[in-house]
């Protein structure tokens, strides 16, 4: 089975081949495959983050609605890098002691 890419308009999983073109059977749109481009993750120095990496946060965090926060040096495992709802936080984690939240990859590194 051929790995094809999701629409890049409605992230459609079931885009199908029509000779040179692909199309996006929910939203009829129609492009290339060389048009689609993978987002590349990259922490607070450069190094490229993939999903399932650990990273270390390197400033204090304050949560909203906690009485602590996040301290500087908290590693953070198995990471999932997503397309940032918000625009912003492109990483859902488990936080040790937080639970499940948010964070901006400029605010971590690769450990």
């Amino acid at each position: 089975m051929e790995n094809l890419p999701n629409c890049p308009q409605c992230k459609c999983e079931y885009v199908y081949h029509d000779g040179s073109i692909l199309i996006c059977p929910e939203c009829g749109f129609e492009f290339q495959a060389e048009d689609v481009q993978e987002k590349v993750y990259k922490d607070a120095n450069g190094n490229v983050l993939v999903d399932g990496d650990t990273v270390i946060v390197i400033q204090d965090l304050k949560v909203k609605g906690a009485s602590s926060s996040i301290k500087k040096g908290t590693k953070v495992k198995n990471i999932k890098l997503i397309e940032p709802e918000d625009g912003v936080h492109d990483i859902s984690c488990k936080v040790p002691g937080f639970g499940s939240m948010y964070l901006k990859t400029s605010i971590v590194k690769k450990s």
